[in-house]
Order: C-alpha cells, then structure tokens, then sequence
C-alpha cells in the first residue's frame, strides 16, 4: 500500500459527495460519538482559533463552530473541500497538505485530525508541523482508527475489515477502491502507544491516549511546551 498524496486525494475526490453518508453506514452511528469525544477534548473557547486537518467536508470541524470561536477546516481534497463549502458556509475552508502546512508559526489554539493522519504520506512530518503552528500550551487531539485491546473483540473487527465492509463498501460506495484502502491503511496503522512514541519525538509534552470502542478508534491528545 502505497501512500502518494496526489492518488490518495483524487481518491477523496471521487467519494466526496457520498463520503459523510457512508462513513455513517459503515460505521454502525459510532462516528458521531467519536466527534462528541473529540469535541471534549479539544474544549474550544471563544477567542481561540481551532485547525481541522483533514476535515474532508467539514463534518469534523463543525462540531467546533460556536460564538467566539474560529474554525479553519483544511484538507488536501479539492473535492472534498468543494462539497464543504457548499453543505457548511459558516466554515472557512482552506487547501492544505499536512506536511506543509500554510500557517504562521504558533498561529492556532488547538490543531485536530480525525480519521486522516493514517493517509498521510509522512506522518512524523506532519505532527511536527501540528507543533509549529501551534502557540505555546496549545493542544493536539488526534482520533484515528487503531488496534482493538480485547483478543475476542479484535478477532471479529479484523473479520469486519477483510471480509464485510468490502462487500458492503460495494453495495454503499461509489469507489470501492476507497474502502479497500481504508481496510489495509487500518490494518497497517501502529499501535496506540507508537503514536504516544511519535508524538513525544515530534516535541510534544504530556502525550497520552483514550480507547474508545475497545481501541477500534483511540483518542491520543499533547501539548506543546510553554
């Protein structure tokens, strides 16, 4: 599986109309309590400028959108960015690769990735580049697809992976493609506390994570240093 950042956008661009649709399906609902949890953890105050990094159609970054608060939603999706702008107005959308982000040094409050650092390319450069543009005490929040902690649970997940969300990603999505990566990319992904590890070496502090679904989704959150 490889991961060149043009292939893996133009694949988003071919799902964006349906992607929110059938990320809900595929994920039983449970999409919609990881985001709650996210939001918890981010605690936006007004005042504060909240990065959404890999926000697809702004479905993350919305849950950030209250009085005070300024919400940037970015991805490097044209087409996902596309379909945003018109279902969410209130959303500044803004073209950007995680890698290379186009902000200023120690800019935003808090920075947040749901479901998207696994398709980064480069992921170590990517949280270095969540550092930076972060201010002093501001915080990361990364939900992200993981590896389930329960032997019985993990079993009957792997199952799900290489055998029903294929057949379902065929009766619900426009690309397949899109969902067979989606199984490998999960598949592929490191352990929770190999992120903890790589956060740390980004020169992030306080670097911890929450499972949730019994780890099929975890919730790692770090500061950067005053």
């Amino acid at each position: 599986m490889a991961k060149q950042p043009a292939q893996v956008a133009a694949m988003f661009d071919t799902v964006a109309e349906s992607y929110d649709r059938t990320n809900d399906l595929l994920s039983f609902g449970q999409d919609r309590l990881w985001r709650k949890k996210v939001l918890k953890a981010v605690n936006p105050q007004p005042g504060q400028t909240i990065l959404d990094l890999a926000a697809g159609t702004g479905s993350s970054s919305v849950v950030f959108a209250k009085e005070g608060v300024k919400v940037i939603a970015s991805d490097f999706s044209e087409g996902m960015l596309a379909v945003g702008r018109k279902r969410h107005p209130e959303l500044e959308f803004v073209y950007a690769d995680a890698t290379k982000l186009p902000f200023k040094d120690a800019s935003v409050d808090a920075v947040t990735i749901s479901f998207g650092l696994r398709n980064v390319n480069e992921p170590k450069t990517a949280l270095k580049e969540m550092l930076r543009v972060l201010k002093p005490g501001g915080t990361v929040v990364i939900c992200e697809f993981s590896q389930v902690s329960v032997p019985v649970i993990r079993s009957f997940y792997n199952f799900y992976l290489k055998k029903v969300l294929p057949r379902l990603s065929s009766l619900l999505a426009s690309n397949q493609g899109a969902y067979e990566y989606l199984a490998e990319s999960i598949m592929a992904w490191p352990k929770q506390t190999e992120l903890v590890k790589w956060l740390t070496d980004a020169g992030f502090v306080e670097a911890n994570y929450k499972n949730l679904s019994f780890g099929v989704v975890a919730l790692h959150s770090a500061k950067k240093g005053k």
